[in-house]
């Protein structure tokens, strides 16, 4: 089962929350922790304490489609990604298939 983990501070919405896949996605933008690498979610960056639940969890759905090659997070992830696309959509379905709901 693949669950995200939002962690929230005593200051939200000053600061963001902690998003986390348990466990760990094979993915160029989530750290081998688990942890999602979204410049929404950096307070140094472009956190905003505006920024909506939903806007963050579709901010995550998107970087799942679309990984930002500008911020890797995971360095086996991002060279397979940049250097072999066919084999990175493999082992993304293979992924899947394994924390699909049975």
């Amino acid at each position: 089962r693949l669950t995200l983990r939002m962690l929230f501070k005593d200051d939200y919405p000053s600061s963001p929350p902690k998003c986390k896949f348990e466990p760990s996605l094979f993915h160029p933008n989530v750290y081998p922790s688990g942890t999602v690498c979204l410049s929404i979610l950096e307070e140094d960056k472009d956190w905003r304490p505006a920024i909506t639940i939903k806007q963050i969890l579709l901010g995550i759905q998107e970087l799942l489609n679309e990984p930002n090659i500008q911020d890797p997070a995971q360095a086996e992830a991002y060279t397979i990604y940049c250097q072999n696309r066919v084999e990175y959509e493999k082992r993304v379905r293979a992924q899947a298939k394994k924390f699909a709901p049975s």
